[in-house]
């Protein structure tokens, strides 16, 4: 996936090969800052608003001031797309530091931060959504504050990494049993025509396409229950599916080798995959509704 060569520093445009920062930057040395991903349809961000929102919360609840305001950043992104001429499906990578500064664990005083943005290819996977994943059941050591889009990622890339080694795609997290979400993605069971997903408390992130899940479940008079279930709660499954930016709604059709439900999509899973193409406005390679 290539990376388009006109990048956002600061509140500023620059080509990618000019990016430096010191060796004693915060995010470098401490993970100390938060990021977004944010969905480019055909050139369009999906959920724009939404993510910028959270942005800002995730920087408030670390303490990071912002150098601009969700106005600012909002028109900076529109011209970042325009300046890379984007018309393709991608996504962007949007990241805050506390900046750079002698390294100690205190707040440094009288410092930026550091900021930057850029954007990347990003097809959309239509055989993983038209023919479901694989995933596998991983024990949740983050911390507990994962509503914080932090870049603290390392317990998930380990849980990511040991889903490809056993082939799958994504590893379902749970703490003593009750599944939160997925290392990077939200998790839903069906069962008897009701949609089961964790509550959006502190111990999960509370994803952008989820709220829109909730939203699209809504009006199609699908139950959604913001009610946790359990690691042997997905052997009675009849579908489950994941949601992301990246992954949009995915269908589940194995975890840890057993099948959830008959082995494929299911009926409601499809609706809800619909229902995002017409939200996002993605008028080809469409997922067929075989259900």
């Amino acid at each position: 996936m290539s990376v388009y060569p006109i990048m956002l520093s600061q509140t500023k445009f620059i080509h990618r090969d000019n990016l430096h920062y010191p060796f004693e930057e915060r995010a470098m040395q401490f993970g100390d800052g938060v990021y977004e991903v944010i969905r480019i349809y055909k050139g369009n961000y999906y959920l724009m608003k939404e993510h910028i929102d959270r942005f800002f919360r995730s920087a408030e609840a670390v303490k990071i001031r912002l150098p601009f305001t969700k106005e600012e950043l909002t028109n900076l992104l529109n011209n970042l797309i325009q300046k890379n001429v984007v018309t393709a499906d991608a996504k962007l990578y949007l990241q805050v530091s506390r900046g750079s500064a002698s390294r100690d664990h205190i707040f440094p005083v009288g410092i930026d931060a550091n900021v930057y943005g850029y954007i990347q290819e990003q097809a959309r996977n239509v055989t993983n959504l038209q023919d479901g994943v694989k995933a596998i059941t991983e024990r949740d050591i983050r911390w507990e504050y994962c509503y914080i889009k932090s870049l603290n990622l390392l317990p998930n890339v380990l849980a990511k990494q040991t889903a490809s080694e056993q082939g799958a795609y994504e590893a379902i997290l749970h703490k003593d049993g009750m599944v939160t979400e997925c290392s990077s993605s939200n998790v839903y069971l069906i069962k008897d025509g009701t949609i089961y997903t964790y509550p959006a408390t502190k111990r999960i992130l509370h994803g952008c396409v989820r709220m829109r899940v909730e939203q699209f479940a809504k009006d199609l008079n699908i139950p959604f229950n913001e009610e946790g279930f359990t690691v042997e709660d997905i052997a009675l499954a009849d579908e489950m599916f994941l949601s992301s930016s990246t992954s949009e709604v995915l269908p589940i059709i194995t975890v840890d080798d057993s099948k959830i439900g008959n082995g494929y999509p299911g009926p409601i899973t499809r609706k809800l995959q619909r229902a995002y193409e017409e939200d996002a406005n993605i008028s080809d390679k469409k997922i067929e509704q075989t259900n």
